[in-house]
């Protein structure tokens, strides 16, 4: 049981199958982003649309998530970036970190045994990114799909394209965060390292205090897992 919520919550910090599209189509759709450099990444993202391999999966990242932006930074060394993933849930201010090597349109953990590895992948939103995060967690494997971009809100013709792409893909059908409750503040600690950090609410934490301070939120770890079981029998 403490296993499952913590992956539920490292996916939050940072994750029905959909009828695949033409192969054809798919071929132009889903390809590689040729990375001239990391500069095209820095900057701060907003989450806009997102889909999971798995719909159960989705359906608890988009009920449990007010909001979520990513700020990328350029590390020292040259091939390297830092993500920092920022979601509010149940109240909370999440915050992971974690240093990334950027080669061949792919971001990998520099850390062994830390997850995610990302795939970047084209886009027609001229300032989007799109990245396919692959997930390992006691035990459990979990594919996210991700559109972010420089604004809130994209075109409907952004969207239907990042619709077919996770067609393509045979994820579950994507959803987007209302971003309601507002963007939350960054965490004041800004040195990048190798080994990922959590902050809550802008306080440096770990995984477990992270897990135990959101559980505890909402009334324990029975209640949580009540709550995801109430939203899954749902749908």
């Amino acid at each position: 049981m403490t296993g499952f919520i913590r992956v539920a919550v490292a996916v939050l910090s940072l994750l029905s199958v959909g009828q695949s599209a033409p192969v054809s189509s798919c071929e132009s759709l889903i390809q590689p982003l040729e990375i001239q450099g990391r500069e095209q990444l820095l900057g701060k993202w907003m989450h806009v649309a997102e889909s999971t391999e798995d719909h159960n999966t989705g359906v608890v990242l988009k009920t449990f998530r007010e909001s979520h932006s990513l700020k990328i930074t350029a590390a020292t060394e040259s091939d390297a970036v830092a993500l920092m993933g920022t979601v509010k849930a149940f109240g909370y201010c999440v915050t992971n970190t974690v240093k990334m090597t950027l080669g061949n349109s792919t971001l990998q953990p520099r850390t062994i045994n830390i997850s995610p590895t990302v795939n970047l992948l084209k886009t027609g939103c001229s300032d989007c990114l799109l990245l396919q995060f692959y997930y390992q967690m006691t035990g459990r494997n979990l594919k996210v799909l991700q559109l972010l971009s420089k604004r809130q809100t994209v075109t409907a013709a952004e969207l239907e394209e990042f619709k077919k792409q996770a067609e393509c893909l045979n994820f579950a059908q994507p959803f987007s965060l209302a971003q309601d409750e507002g963007v939350c503040p960054e965490p004041q600690e800004t040195e990048i390292i190798d080994v990922p950090r959590y902050f809550v609410n802008g306080q440096m934490s770990d995984l477990t205090n992270a897990t135990e301070e959101i559980t505890k939120s909402v009334g324990g770890a029975e209640n949580f897992l009540k709550m995801v079981s109430d939203v899954l029998s749902k749908n």
